[in-house]
């Protein structure tokens, strides 16, 4: 059986022509949801198909999910399908808008959860690629070589879903391509638009990147822009720094007490308040080392980053209570003349010593960082709460010799 075209018919959404690309299928039941399996020639599949690329709208919102197109393989795969005797049986995904339908055979029936029918979808030759009714969910490589070959023809297997719904759409992205080297910072990127279930590890992962999203994007957060995502290459924090910082306070630190651990979600608005306010108060304790790339910026770096976030859960700690944006700066003041984040040493102990920029992010400098800041927080406050005390006692002595 091959795909035939039905009837030529106004489309109701343009003036131009259009016609229904009618191809056999198969409709698959599984549990409460329909697959579609079908063969097409690959060279026909601009027609009615195309990719989402992943990219931010005006308004910062995120959209598409598929990463660029890797050139040399599809350079390799271009290769391999111009030699004597190619084959490509893994299929590709595509997701369909609802314009697309099944309709059945008659007679069919006879296994259960499925049918034999043919799937009617529309296409119009002269229309913008982007009204096409599916976008390839799996397989852009595969269907970038097939476009790019020199051959006639070469049928392709196609596994396809009937959605309206973006957000299903990368949701089943990142589950085809959770055991493939995709890029976790596309990963985080999409996570807190999609809906469904989600291997657990990115469950729990989806409520601190729906945070990183909102303080990356929301025109109120003093880190807007800063994060570096597949979205927003310019920023100069690395994604991955910035999603640790918020998991550590999550899991057992000043944030804890806003999250739900069995769903891994929790207080959004909450959270975001105390980020906020503590990163606006370190862009003010620290303006020479704000806005710059790591490079040149260790408080821009993971190192800093990550550290940052303990020394937030111990200034909470110890004022038992969220301070304010201007209260969270009054505390990091305490450590402006211990930091080096941009030039100088920093003197661990008294036989230990590094050069500002000689930190990694790694789990040992990481660690050794975080002792550090903790260690003088303490001091500095300690100092600060004997001198009120002497202070206090002065006073008591003054009015007592009156």
């Amino acid at each position: 059986m091959t795909p035939t075209t039905g009837g030529r018919r106004r489309s109701t959404k343009t003036s131009q022509w259009a016609w229904n690309l009618r191809l056999p299928a198969l409709e698959i039941r599984q549990g409460n949801r329909t697959v579609y399996s079908f063969a097409v020639d690959g060279k026909k599949l601009s027609l009615f198909a195309t990719v989402s690329r992943v990219h931010r709208d005006d308004s910062a919102v995120i959209q598409g999910y598929q990463r660029p197109e890797v050139l040399s393989h599809i350079a390799s795969i271009r290769r391999y399908l111009e030699s004597d005797e190619p084959m490509i049986p893994n299929a590709l995904v595509i997701a369909f808008d609802k314009r697309v339908t099944f309709k059945p055979n008659r007679a069919d029936g006879q296994y259960p959860g499925v049918r034999m029918g043919t799937l009617v979808v529309p296409i119009d030759p002269d229309g913008p690629h982007e009204t096409v009714a599916g976008w390839i969910v799996d397989g852009q490589q595969r269907y970038a070589a097939i476009r790019e070959a020199q051959i006639k023809s070469f049928p392709i297997c196609v596994t396809a879903f009937i959605t309206d719904s973006d957000s299903e759409q990368r949701s089943q992205f990142i589950l085809v391509n959770a055991t493939k080297p995709l890029p976790k910072g596309l990963i985080h990127e999409l996570l807190p638009s999609t809906t469904g279930t989600l291997p657990v590890a990115l469950e729990l992962r989806r409520f601190p990147a729906m945070i990183l999203d909102r303080l990356n994007y929301d025109d109120d957060s003093p880190l807007n822009g800063m994060i570096q995502t597949p979205t927003t290459p310019g920023g100069v924090i690395k994604d991955n720094s910035v999603l640790k910082m918020i998991e550590n306070s999550l899991s057992d630190g000043a944030l804890y007490e806003f999250r739900d651990p069995g769903t891994g979600s929790g207080d959004a608005d909450s959270v975001l308040g105390v980020l906020k306010d503590f990163w606006a108060a370190v862009e003010t304790a620290f303006p020479d080392a704000w806005k710059k790339p790591p490079r040149r910026s260790r408080l821009m770096h993971g190192v800093g980053v990550v550290s940052m976030g303990f020394v937030m859960d111990a200034i909470v700690d110890h004022r038992q209570r969220f301070p304010s944006s201007k209260d969270f700066a009054k505390e990091l003041a305490l450590l402006e003349d211990v930091c080096h984040w941009t030039s100088g040493i920093w003197r661990f102990g008294p036989d230990h010593q590094r050069r500002w920029n000689d930190l990694q992010n790694t789990p040992r400098d990481i660690q050794l960082l975080t002792d550090y800041l903790l260690a003088e927080y303490k001091k500095k406050i300690r100092r600060e709460s004997r001198q009120a005390n002497a202070a206090k006692r002065g006073r008591s002595t003054r009015t007592a010799s009156k």
